[in-house]
């Protein structure tokens, strides 16, 4: 009997980069689901409702959505999530009974790799680097599921940045809050766990360093985590891994992520180990 596969898709602009196609049509593969995971590239924000509204009448069964969107589908959304509403941001979208719902799984995508250190974490400054949705999921993740004595946010300009701390939904994650000049090296050399939410040292995106590498900020008491995972070993981590620091690559966030937003739209645990090699043969070939 021939089944209709569901559409999936990624929501966001110029990202035919993405790995996320890889991923969810590998995972629905695997398991026998019939999905199928594509690329949705929106050139304009003025464009996102429509986007959404045409979406729903076609039955599109869920999206990821990622820079520059993940504020901009908030107003054409029917419903959202505790963790979306928090931090103003959404990444997944599923569609239900003719209503779009919102959730915010870059949360877990933070969360998850940095389980297994929070004891490390604990008691001690977290920072973080950039002021965007990418941010303010990872604040909401060390807020909700770790101790650390504060949280650092290190930014260009200090003026978004106590916007963004003063936005915060979540008492604790408010109570947490420091905002720091990119500049201030002590306050960045006495984090346990410092956390790239920012673009920079991907691929093709013309800034390589977040830090330079004369700094030596880095030290083997930290635990450096990169966003960025295009490419698998960054600027950053290989500065963390010169100075002995632990350090956690992009690719766990994504498929951490992407494995909460799978469940979401399929209700199956996605074979998280198996993809994970599948990727790691991609990105050496």
């Amino acid at each position: 009997m021939h089944t209709v596969k569901k559409i999936l898709g990624l929501i966001g602009r110029k990202v035919d980069y993405s790995w996320s196609p890889l991923i969810h049509n590998t995972a629905a593969d695997l398991l026998d689901l019939p999905f199928c995971y594509t690329i949705f590239n929106i050139g304009q924000h003025e464009e996102i409702p429509a986007a959404l509204q045409g979406a729903k009448a076609l039955g599109i069964a869920g999206f990821n959505v990622t820079i520059p969107y993940k504020q901009t589908v908030l107003a054409s959304l029917d419903q959202l999530s505790p963790e979306a509403e928090s931090v103003g941001a959404v990444n997944t979208i599923v569609l239900k009974e003719d209503r779009l719902e919102g959730y915010n799984t870059d949360i877990a995508g933070v969360a998850r790799p940095l389980a297994v250190h929070a004891d490390r974490i604990s008691g001690k400054p977290a920072g973080i680097f950039g002021n965007g949705g990418a941010a303010m999921a990872a604040i909401e993740a060390l807020s909700r599921n770790f101790s650390p004595s504060s949280i650092r946010l290190f930014v260009r300009d200090l003026h978004k940045g106590e916007q963004l701390a003063e936005s915060l939904q979540n008492p604790r994650s408010r109570s947490l809050m420091e905002v720091f000049s990119m500049q201030d090296h002590e306050a960045i050399q006495n984090c346990r766990l410092l956390i790239n939410a920012t673009p920079v040292g991907t691929t093709g995106s013309g800034s390589a360093h977040l830090l330079s590498p004369e700094s030596a900020l880095l030290h083997n008491d930290q635990i450096i985590f990169d966003m960025v995972y295009n490419p698998l070993q960054t600027p950053l981590l290989a500065m963390a891994a010169r100075a002995g620091a632990t350090t956690i690559p992009g690719i766990e966030m994504l498929l951490a992520q992407a494995a909460q937003s799978f469940f979401i739209w399929t209700g199956r645990t996605m074979p998280v180990d198996t993809i994970r090699q599948n990727l790691l043969g991609q990105f050496s070939s």
